[in-house]
């Protein structure tokens, strides 16, 4: 699998609402669109962390960037943009803008 790690802020008291639009998002077509796989979102402090897997070899920038008009993926995003604010709101244009850079990988 490709994972992607999306690193943004939020306040923490949200986590629930949070999680409940990506619960409705991901018993809709959209998972399978996009070729996820796998979800997880994790909060630290202010900080928000959306863990997503792709199908082996799959390029998820891509996948974000043709999912990011349809009308499912415009209306979870409207959503989480007044609860989701961009770790660096100075480089952030779009959502493949705040996805980390993996450095470091291990599988046995």
């Amino acid at each position: 699998m490709y994972t992607t790690l999306i690193v943004g802020r939020m306040n923490p008291d949200e986590k629930e609402l949070i999680a409940g639009h990506f619960a409705e998002f991901d018993k809709s077509e959209m998972p399978h669109l996009m070729g996820t796989r796998r979800r997880e979102l994790f909060n630290y402090n202010d900080l928000y962390f959306h863990l997503q897997q792709f199908d082996d070899d799959h390029d998820s920038g891509k996948a974000i960037r043709n999912a990011m008009d349809h009308p499912l993926f415009v209306d979870i995003s409207n959503k989480l943009v007044a609860m989701i604010d961009p770790y660096d709101p100075k480089t952030w244009k779009q959502p493949t803008d705040a996805i980390a850079k993996a450095f470091y990988r291990w599988q046995p």
